[in-house]
């Protein structure tokens, strides 16, 4: 009979823990737990449930990544200024923001977080900037709006579309906002990835729910490929060349995920609960959802694994 050796041209490594870096075909075997094990890569896009957040609600806007997100703003009843804090298994209270407000806009990571927009009883131009422990106010946008979406970094963002003037485009430089270039389609309730110089932005309503994509280069925007569903109030994350859609209203609420190569979109992998008007943050590979409209008791999470991404799994016996 053949060895492993003879057939690959290598041997099966022993090890007392995994290693920290496994590459793609690896095989070892750990002496602790005594199993098998090997690196591939996963075949499809797939969500599984992630910890609920601590306040149910939707209409809230999300940053970071998927074991480091932050949750903040959104409606409940009335509208609030709760901020959570995620670390890849549960969520946990941080500083509130100083406006409580929902359809709000926010991009960044955990420690440098950025709000700006949204609506308390009216449109407000209000930013604020979370340092991982507490929010402090930024410079005010150029124009109130609610609805908008937005990308970047707390000191260079991008913020755009949204009501009342669906076509606006703004940037931020840590300080205060100016006028960027127009989207080409004017729209509400519309996501965003990437950054200042390269962003995305996809869906949204014109009032009709919108397929659109733009790509932003700093400048102006032009047109990309179109979702393969037409949504509003749908999440997003990623870059402009690797992005992710998921959830929104067709209507009705809907799973549907795609991913973005600079030019196509394609289906992805459902969400397990339909739902719109949620937060979403991470990468084309790595994604978080949570909270939403339709959601259970608006608290759910779910964390996104993309085709392609190095997974470690064990040998088992049939």
């Amino acid at each position: 009979m053949s060895t492993y050796y003879q057939i690959f041209g290598g041997k099966v490594n022993v090890l007392s823990s995994d290693p920290s870096n496994p590459v793609e075909g690896q095989i070892w075997y750990n002496t602790t737990l005594e199993v098998l094990k090997y690196e591939a890569a996963t075949t499809a896009g797939v969500w599984a449930t992630g910890g609920n957040l601590g306040t149910a609600r939707d209409g809230l806007a999300g940053a970071g990544t998927q074991t480091a997100g932050l949750a903040f703003g959104g409606r409940t009843t009335v509208r609030i200024a709760n901020t959570e804090e995620y670390n890849g298994t549960s969520w946990t209270s941080g500083g509130n923001l100083a406006t409580a407000r929902a359809f709000l806009a926010g991009c960044g990571v955990q420690t440098s977080g950025l709000a700006f927009g949204g609506s308390t009883t009216v449109d407000v131009t209000s930013t604020e900037e979370y340092n991982g422990s507490s929010w402090t106010a930024g410079g005010n946008l150029v124009a109130a709006r609610r609805g908008l979406a937005g990308c970047g970094n707390q000191n260079a963002a991008l913020g755009f579309g949204g009501f009342p003037t669906s076509v606006t485009t703004q940037e931020y430089n840590g300080t205060s906002w100016t006028s960027g270039g127009n989207l080409n389609t004017g729209r509400t309730d519309l996501a965003g990835a990437g950054t200042q110089t390269a962003g995305l932005a996809f869906g949204g309503a014109t009032p009709s729910p919108s397929a659109a994509t733009e790509a932003y280069d700093g400048t102006s925007w032009t047109a990309g490929g179109n979702l393969n569903t037409a949504r509003d109030s749908l999440a997003g994350a990623g870059t402009q060349t690797a992005g992710l859609a998921f959830g929104g209203s067709a209507p009705p609420f809907t799973t549907a995920t795609e991913a973005y190569d600079g030019s196509v979109w394609t289906a992805a992998g459902n969400l397990a609960v339909a739902r719109d008007l949620l937060g979403g943050a991470g990468t084309q590979t790595a994604g978080l959802a949570f909270g939403g409209e339709n959601g259970p008791d608006k608290t759910s999470t779910e964390e996104y694994t993309g085709a392609g991404t190095q997974v470690t799994r064990t040998v088992t016996g049939s």
